[in-house]
């Protein structure tokens, strides 16, 4: 463990670029609850957890969950979308952060694209389709099973271009030292 993930939120570097990703995250999120959703909204094709994974794996489970806490919260209140915030949904955010942090920092020790693809899996496996969904069923009164056919198949199509991207991101030269 780093000196950054030790010292957490109280790391300015640390803080700043935490903020700088959780803003990242509320944009991209706006971006697709306003242009990229279909059956009003609850259904969209959204990175909006890029940032929020790339937190976690950079700074750890804690500074993850915080800023997928945040960001789900912020997004929700400049959304122009009229659903109430969801607890169980932005538990799921954090958990994305948090799943990715402690895959890649605690449960992973050997660096390298694996980590990164596993981390990625392992986060929007439990915070994007179990929890996530399991929210939108309970507020949302959807059907569970319409959810998960339309949901397994897009995450599986995001978790693979996040994967993608995120390979990229760590093989640059100033993020070897997180994956090598």
């Amino acid at each position: 463990m780093s000196k950054q993930q030790k010292n957490g939120l109280r790391n300015v570097k640390v803080l700043t670029t935490a903020a700088m990703l959780g803003a990242l995250s509320v944009v991209i999120g706006i971006f697709c609850k306003n242009f990229l959703n279909f059956g009003n909204g609850l259904f969209r094709v959204t990175f909006e957890n890029f940032p929020i994974i790339l937190s976690g794996i950079l700074f750890g489970p804690a500074v993850g969950a915080a800023v997928g806490i945040v960001s789900d919260m912020v997004s929700y209140f400049l959304s122009t979308q009229s659903f109430a915030i969801s607890p169980i949904v932005t538990l799921g955010a954090a958990l994305v952060g948090a799943v990715s942090g402690t895959v890649s920092n605690y449960v992973i020790k050997k660096r390298g694209a694996l980590r990164v693809i596993i981390s990625t899996l392992a986060a929007h496996v439990v915070g994007s389709l179990i929890v996530k969904t399991f929210g939108i069923y309970t507020y949302y009164s959807m059907s569970y099973g319409m959810l998960l056919l339309y949901r397994i198949p897009t995450y599986a199509a995001i978790i693979a271009i996040e994967s993608f991207f995120l390979c990229l991101i760590f093989r640059h030269k100033a993020f070897t030292k997180y994956t090598r």
